[in-house]
């Protein structure tokens, strides 16, 4: 295994959980929860994102282990209704938790990646978000998630309202 160049400061602390894109919230949750033995962390609905969500985890993880974050339209506008349409269920996005959202979009600014919002938003259970695009990834849309001052991850969770969605990630 090799370090990290002298001049590269890590800037993501966990993977924190991974968006996935389901037609039906309380279908998937079931799925989840029945066969696969995961538990409900936290629900909510955000509605100015147009996103129905929740937080999943395996029963007597500890605190700060990865989740997985079901992501359902509330309706045809919602960006997660866009990505149905376009890629079918599945995963929408991979997010990392940060210590400071703020600092580390800067970084990666500086590093020539482009990030969909000037600025964080909130995300689940209080989190403070931001993307960066897919297009500087690999083709991964990928979310930074900065947990609630409060500790812990979202609503138990985190990002959207368990990630915000991006109104649009443009394609090109």
């Amino acid at each position: 295994m090799t370090g990290l160049p002298e001049d590269v400061t890590p800037l993501l602390l966990a993977i924190d959980h991974v968006g996935i894109a389901v037609p039906d919230l309380d279908e998937a949750i079931s799925f989840h929860r029945d066969v696969l033995g995961l538990v409900v962390l936290h629900e909510e609905t955000n509605a100015e994102q147009g996103v129905r969500e929740a937080m999943l985890g395996a029963p007597g993880a500890p605190d700060g282990s990865a989740q997985l974050q079901l992501l359902a339209p509330t309706g045809p506008e919602s960006t997660i209704a866009k990505f149905l349409d376009r890629s079918g269920p599945g995963l929408q996005q991979l997010a990392y938790r940060v210590a400071d959202v703020e600092e580390v979009s800067s970084v990666l600014r500086e590093r020539g990646l482009r990030l969909l919002y000037d600025a964080p938003r909130r995300g689940t259970g209080g989190s403070r978000i931001n993307f960066v695009h897919p297009k500087d990834t690999g083709g991964v849309l990928v979310e930074l998630v900065e947990p609630p001052a409060t500790g812990g991850q979202h609503g138990a969770s985190t990002g959207e309202a368990g990630a915000l969605t991006p109104e649009r990630v443009p394609r090109e």
